[in-house]
This record gives C-alpha cells, sequence and structure tokens, in this order.
C-alpha cells in the first residue's frame, strides 16, 4: 500500500477536519515602482519530525520568498525511502502547481565520513518564485512503512537579485522572449594565476566557447571559501541534468544557477554542504554556457558531479529535465563546445572511448558493478547514469549523448547542397551565363564548424566561415564540377559533396524565323482580325522557353513555333517576343505588321453585282452576284491575304485566282448562316505587291455568293 508523510507549511485546520496548506512570503517589490531591488542569495530550512504514524502537520509558519528547494536527511550515504513530491505555490499567481518528483538519487559526497554533519540530500528543484511549499513523501512498502528518514528538512533557496539584475530591471522593458541568450558582460578574468598548486592550462586542438562568469552570473565567493582542486587532466566528460522545471525563461538563468550554487554549499541541515557548486559547467536551453565550479574554466577542476569518477572528469549540467522531452539544439551544441574544448586541451577525440579508474564500489543505472581500484571504459562523453546509479541526465538527453559526441568530434555531418542561383537546373545539367551561388546546409551547428570550401573541379575557389551557408564565384566558358566540403573546428575535414554539372553558356539564343502573323480562316470583325503568330528560335546549347510579350503576353515552351491569335485591323502592332535559353542568355525580336480591311468597293468589278445592306457584313455593306464569270479583284502590297464571305445553305461557288493563276475553288455554302467569314486565305514568305481574283462559278441550283472584302497583312 502507499502511505505519505506531510511537511506542511503553513497548515490551517478548516471545518470538517480537511487540511488546507499555505504560506506567506515576504514582499519581492519595492513600494514605489513594483521593481525588484538588490537581494542577497538566503538558505533555510524547515524541519519534519517523523512519528510513528508517518503523518505530522507542522505548526503555523510563515515561508519566505524562494526559487528553488529540496530536502535533505540525516546520513550522507543513506537512500530515502519512497519517492519525495513538492508542490508550491507561485508569488505572481498565487496558484498551486501540481506535484512534482525530486530526485533522489542524489551522488554522496567522496569524502562523507569525513564531513561532519554530512547528510543525503535529493537534487534541486526549480520551482519559481514562490511563497509556499508542501512535501509528501509515498512509500511502497507493501505491509509495513519503514518511516521518514531521521532529520528531514525542507531546503529552500532565495536566489536573490544581483546589483546588475536590479539595474536591468530599471532600465530595460518587462517583456523578453525565452530564445535570446543573455549576452556575457566584460569582467576580469576568474581563472587563477599559476601557482605551486595551479596547473598550467593547456591550449586546446579547438576554440574556446563564450561562457558566462562566476562574477557576471553572480556568484558569492564567500560561500566557497576552500581552495581549489585540480585533477591531472580530463579524460572524459560526464552529462547531466538540474532536473526541475523547463518552462524558466533564460533570463533567470543566472538565477538557476546561483540558487544552485546556494544549495550544493549551503551548510548542512540547510544544504549540501559541499565546498562549491558541484558541476563544472552549467548550460541553460538557450545555450548559454555558465562557469561552474571555481578554479578556472581551463583548469581540470576537481567537480563533485558524478560518484566515483570525479577525479578524472569534468561535469557539464543542463538546465532543465530531460526525462520525457530532449533537450534544445542550442543545450545540444553548447554540450558539445564544451566538451570538445576541454576534452581538446588533452589531444582527446570526443568520440572515442577511455579507461577510468573508480572511485568507489558500486553499481550504475544498469547494473554494472564498479569497483574501487579498477578501470572501467567509458565513452569520453558519457551520462552521469553510467557511473552512478541516478536517471540523470533524463532519458530523453542520454538518448542525444551520441549526437553531441558526433558534434563535438567531427567531421561536419549533413552537409549537402542544397541550390545553385544564377544557374538553372535542365535535367540532371545546370547552366549559367558565368556567376553562381551556391547553397548548403549541415545538421552540425554552425560553431563547431571551421570553414566551408567552395570547389570548382576539385579546386578551392572560395573559402568561407563556418558560419556561412553559401559562397559565389563565376565560371568561365565550358562544363565544371561544383561542390563543397566543411571543415570541422577539429580540423576534420567531410568529404566533397557529390559534384554538380554546370555548363557555362554566353551565347543568346538566336530567331532562325523572326516573329510573324499570317491569316487563318475564322470570324473577322472591326476590331479583330484571325491570325497565326509564327516563329522558330534556337539555341547554341539548350532552348528553355519564348515569351510573346506583346500586343498581348504569353509564354511557350521550347518546341512550341506558332499561336493563334488575333491581330487589330487597320493598326500598326508590333508583335514583340523573348527567346530564353537555360543559362539565362535572352534574344528579342519586334517586327510589327498591320492588318488592312480592303472593302468590296474598293474592287475592280466585271460582271453584274448587287449591293447589300446590313449590320452583320464588314461596314454595313457586301456584294452578291449569281452571273457566271462575274468577277471581283484587289491588288495590294502584303504577305498575307483572306477572302472574307457571307455564307448560307443556299450559296453558291468561286474560283479564286491569285497573280492571274487560279489557286482553288471555294464552295460557300454552310449548314448555318455565317457572316464576316475568312474562308480562304494564301500566305508568302515576303512582302510583295499581289492580285486576287473571285470569280463566279454559277453553280447550278445555288448560283449566288456574297462577298464581304479582303484582308491582307501590311
Amino acid at each position: 500500500m502507499k502511505r505519505r508523510a506531510w511537511l506542511t507549511l503553513g497548515a490551517v485546520v478548516l471545518g470538517g477536519g480537511g487540511i488546507a496548506t499555505y504560506a506567506a512570503a515576504s514582499p519581492s517589490t519595492d513600494a514605489a515602482g513594483d521593481l525588484e531591488s538588490e537581494r542577497p542569495v538566503k538558505v533555510y530550512n524547515l524541519a519534519l519530525k517523523a512519528p510513528e504514524t508517518g503523518e505530522r502537520e507542522l505548526p503555523r509558519t510563515e515561508t519566505k520568498q524562494f526559487s528553488l528547494l529540496g530536502i535533505s536527511w540525516t546520513g550522507a550515504t543513506k537512500h530515502l525511502d519512497g519517492k519525495a513530491q513538492v508542490r508550491t505555490r507561485s508569488i505572481d499567481t498565487g496558484a498551486w502547481t501540481s506535484w512534482q518528483d525530486l530526485e533522489t538519487d542524489a551522488d554522496p559526497v567522496e569524502d562523507a565520513d569525513e564531513r561532519a554533519g554530512a547528510r543525503g540530500a535529493s537534487e534541486p528543484l526549480w520551482v519559481g518564485p514562490s511563497d509556499g511549499v508542501e512535501v509528501q513523501v509515498v512509500h511502497e512498502d507493501g505491509t509495513t512503512s519503514a518511516g521518514l528518514p531521521t532529520g528531514l528538512k525542507v531546503n529552500l533557496v532565495d536566489p536573490g537579485v544581483t546589483a546588475a539584475e536590479a539595474a536591468d530591471a530599471a532600465t530595460e522593458p518587462a517583456a523578453y522572449t525565452e530564445d535570446v541568450t543573455p549576452s556575457p558582460t566584460a569582467t576580469t578574468p576568474t581563472s587563477p594565476a599559476p601557482t605551486a598548486t595551479t596547473p598550467t592550462a593547456p591550449t586546446s586542438t579547438v576554440p574556446e566557447p563564450p561562457i558566462v562568469s562566476r562574477a557576471d552570473w553572480g556568484a558569492d565567493e564567500s560561500l566557497s571559501p576552500d581552495p581549489s582542486e585540480y585533477n591531472t587532466d580530463v579524460k572524459a566528460v560526464f552529462v547531466h541534468h538540474t532536473a526541475g522545471s523547463n518552462d524558466y525563461t533564460c533570463t533567470e538563468s543566472a538565477s538557476i544557477v546561483r540558487a544552485v550554487y546556494a544549495y550544493h554549499t549551503a551548510p548542512a541541515p540547510n544544504g549540501n554542504g559541499w565546498n562549491d557548486l558541484g558541476y563544472n559547467f552549467l548550460v541553460d536551453k538557450c545555450g548559454t554556457i555558465f562557469e561552474g565550479r571555481k578554479g578556472g574554466v581551463d583548469q581540470p577542476v576537481l567537480g563533485a558531479h558524478t560518484y566515483g569518477w570525479n577525479r578524472e572528469s569534468t561535469g557539464i549540467a543542463v538546465i532543465g529535465e530531460y526525462t520525457a522531452t530532449g533537450a534544445s539544439n542550442a543545450a545540444l551544441t553548447s554540450v558539445a563546445r564544451i566538451a570538445a574544448w576541454k576534452l581538446g586541451q588533452y589531444g582527446v577525440d570526443p568520440d572515442s572511448t577511455v579507461q577510468l579508474k573508480a572511485g568507489a564500489t558500486q553499481k550504475n543505472l544498469a547494473g554494472t558493478s564498479f569497483t574501487a581500484g579498477e578501470s572501467y571504459t567509458f565513452n569520453r562523453v558519457s551520462g552521469h547514469r553510467d557511473g552512478y546509479a541516478t536517471e540523470c541526465p533524463g532519458n530523453s538527453l542520454y538518448a542525444q549523448l551520441p549526437t553531441i559526441r558526433a558534434w563535438a568530434a567531427g567531421p561536419v555531418q549533413g552537409l549537402k547542397l542544397t541550390s545553385l542561383t544564377g544557374a538553372t537546373l535542365s535535367g540532371s545539367t545546370y547552366w549559367t551565363k558565368g556567376a553562381i551561388t551556391a547553397k548548403w546546409s549541415t545538421t552540425t551547428p554552425a560553431s563547431l564548424i571551421s570553414k566551408f570550401e567552395l570547389l570548382v573541379d576539385g579546386q578551392v575557389v572560395a573559402t568561407t566561415s563556418g558560419t556561412a551557408t553559401s559562397a559565389s564565384t563565376t565560371l568561365g566558358a565550358g562544363s565544371h564540377k561544383v561542390a563543397v566540403r566543411a571543415v570541422h573546428q577539429s580540423g576534420r575535414t567531410t568529404p566533397a559533396t557529390t559534384a554538380l554539372t554546370v555548363v557555362t553558356d554566353t551565347t543568346a539564343p538566336v530567331f532562325s524565323t523572326t516573329p510573324k502573323i499570317t491569316l487563318r480562316t475564322g470570324t473577322v470583325n472591326a476590331t479583330a482580325v484571325p491570325v497565326t503568330l509564327g516563329w522558330k528560335a534556337t539555341d547554341s546549347q539548350a532552348l528553355k522557353s519564348v515569351s510573346l510579350l506583346s500586343p498581348t503576353t504569353a509564354t511557350f515552351g521550347p518546341t512550341t513555333t506558332s499561336s493563334s491569335r488575333t491581330a487589330k485591323p487597320g493598326t500598326a502592332s508590333t508583335w514583340s517576343m523573348k527567346a530564353y535559353d537555360v543559362a539565362g542568355n535572352t534574344r528579342t525580336s519586334s517586327p510589327s505588321y498591320t492588318p488592312m480591311i480592303l472593302q468590296e468597293t474598293s474592287a475592280t468589278k466585271s460582271g453584274s453585282w448587287t449591293s447589300r445592306s446590313s449590320t452583320s457584313y464588314l461596314g454595313g455593306k457586301s456584294y452578291s452576284s449569281g452571273s457566271k464569270n462575274a468577277s471581283l479583284s484587289w491588288t495590294f502590297t502584303g504577305r498575307s491575304a483572306a477572302w472574307v464571305v457571307s455564307r448560307a445553305s443556299t450559296s453558291g461557288q468561286a474560283y479564286v485566282y491569285v497573280d492571274g493563276t487560279k489557286v482553288a475553288t471555294v464552295d460557300l455554302k454552310s449548314s448555318t448562316t455565317k457572316y464576316r467569314d475568312a474562308i480562304w486565305t494564301k500566305s508568302w514568305s515576303s512582302s510583295a505587291k499581289h492580285t486576287v481574283k473571285i470569280v463566279v462559278v454559277g453553280t447550278s441550283g445555288r448560283p449566288t455568293i456574297t462577298t464581304d472584302g479582303l484582308v491582307y497583312i501590311k
């Protein structure tokens, strides 16, 4: 069965025997402007006595403001029997949170037996500004309760407000976004000058990432009076999480670091009683890196982060809880940068393995047994759980460790060319006039990349920084192979991407047939004459398209050579066309043409013709004749002609002569009545003087034809 032991702060007994729990906090704002003023870090505790019943209500008490908490108990190496849970009341909203588990499998200090008053403790939990807390321990003992650990206390930490933070709050807008990384300000370096006990920091094979110093995050150095201790070197990195909420804003990160520092260093029973913050580095979800334990970020400082393995490693904690949710890419990037830099000081490949000597006899989370003094194989970048029986750094972050190793070690991963601007892909070949820009992407973060190199035919033609995503060059005439490669900050070079074939072409297309219009059959009216626009464009390499620019617009494929259009009669129109090749070269041709309508009254007549009037005719009039051999002839200078007629079921036939030669017999008969119908057309390769003559055949039973004139292209 489950039995709960309660720690209730500020409890009030309600009617009916129920328990409501709350506590009031000291004010955190000033009276004038509701702005926080400078406030020192505070750590305090409240004790819970454990009667045989396993439940105890504390007397009424006032809970002062806190943002981080944990629990501790007598016996540094004893484990808590049961699951500790807390819930807190927000100062801002007055609302109580849901119950949250505390991680109670925190590492003991390695010299616990030598430390007076050393206590077992949970990992700290960041809860944000709060003024009320409830703690419960849930037992899973089946039949009997083992009771609560002796001397159980809840430890509360107010991270305070530094002078710099108070000044920022007074001068900056209150609004902020969580993805903005605070910029560290310049301060005096915290690394100690080399002494007889301080080793000389070796130079790393990779650049040092930006790190917020202890001074910048507001470390109270009086909390850590003991001198720093140093290892011989750094052989491995252990990755942790601090647990707690991931809902913090990145402007709160320095406060969280201060609170963890206070929790770790506060003398028992208020805290762990350590001589400094346990982690060597901390990283928030925005990727900001904080200096942890003092002694110099470039030194092999002895930390207190992974029980039994601190003598040969450094510890990096990601602020937040990463059991169900993975750490952000920004956080992973920063962890990879620290790991690469620290291991690079000792010539170590972050993606290799190492033999570490156990400092304690114990088991890890997977059940692997370690014996003090014996050596065991670890990844250079390992999780806390690999060395100690803890869930830390959470299942999701633990699953991201291979990514951290790969990013830290190199080479650059996921490199690919994403596009070539200034070039057009046709089939499997890119075509350009010369100037191109290659764009690429990687899965390795830019801050871990030293440079990119643009290759043309295997030779480097451009070099960019690791943060660049493109490079430009101008290619000479002919075919080329274009690729890109990346160099990791470790010096490892990624093989070049698959080369793209790029052909430089500077020759413009040509119109082997100039755009021209010719008359076609169809209905003619005073504003539109049916025409066919014809052209032929060619290119020395590959034609892409041809566009009509005026008198209207259209775009055609490379094999299209004609299009049915209409043209306005009596008006000169420019038929402008532009040919494009795949490299981007162009050629424009803009001839001008004028369709002209010749009324029947302008023709030379022979035989008998009758004039007819109707709005259906061109110009309102037409000629009709049923007299055999009656004729009309028009003489013009042009390159295309069309005879326009009216048609019905009783219409007859006519002969058509061009320049004195009979070229066609045209039957005007139609099952439906048609007006202004261009029934016959003729075109020539060039403009010249021509005569078109129509002659009435005198067809039996339907001798009459009606002509509406002639259209020609001028």
